[in-house]
């Protein structure tokens, strides 16, 4: 999952190279935090939070098998 969050942000960005993806799990929630350079947060957020809405359909998509729920913040 951090690599598919990775792929997506990565085309999104002017800095590629600072994007990070951490997971921290727990009992029912996997929680990817996603780091960006700080002129590029309001391009994983979009307007109105539609970029950062549409990366977690995809990654709820992604994660339909899961046992657990997925979330993410971006940082």
């Amino acid at each position: 999952m951090e690599a598919l969050v990775e792929t997506i942000v990565k085309a999104l960005v002017d800095h590629p190279d600072e994007v990070r993806v951490e997971k921290e799990a727990t009992d029912q929630v996997d929680i990817y935090k996603l780091h960006v350079h700080a002129d590029d947060t309001g391009k994983v957020i979009g307007k109105h939070g539609k970029v950062a809405k549409s990366i977690r359909t995809v990654m709820n998509a992604a994660a339909v098998q899961a046992p657990k729920r997925v979330q993410l913040d971006v940082l």
